[in-house]
């Protein structure tokens, strides 16, 4: 379970609040060395976002519990709420391809 290698690639959202159904919606996920960014691809119902828009950025790092986050600093890998509806860093699963929203 390792960071895939550099360059674009289609995931599905998966939404927490519905247990992981991504209800059609789809992102690319951009990587470049340990630097990842997600872009909405606008084929679904997403409130308040637009084809093309970046719905997140960081750097890509293992959190403490194992799984992959999207974090902002170093220290996010020991913050105890991530991903789903929380306000820690958002989780990427690189083996499912899916990245996770509230």
């Amino acid at each position: 379970n390792e960071i895939p290698d550099d360059g674009k690639y289609p995931y599905d959202i998966a939404f927490a609040e519905w247990k992981g159904i991504s209800m059609g919606e789809k992102v690319t996920v951009i990587i470049k060395g340990d630097t990842i960014q997600i872009v909405y691809d606008g084929d679904g119902h997403l409130t308040n976002a637009k084809k093309g828009d970046i719905l997140n950025s960081g750097i890509i790092r293992k959190h403490k519990s194992g799984v992959w986050i999207i974090a902002q600093s170093e220290e996010d890998i020991y913050l105890n709420e991530i991903g789903g509806c929380t306000d820690g860093p958002s989780v990427i699963d690189f083996e499912q391809m899916k990245y996770w929203l509230c």
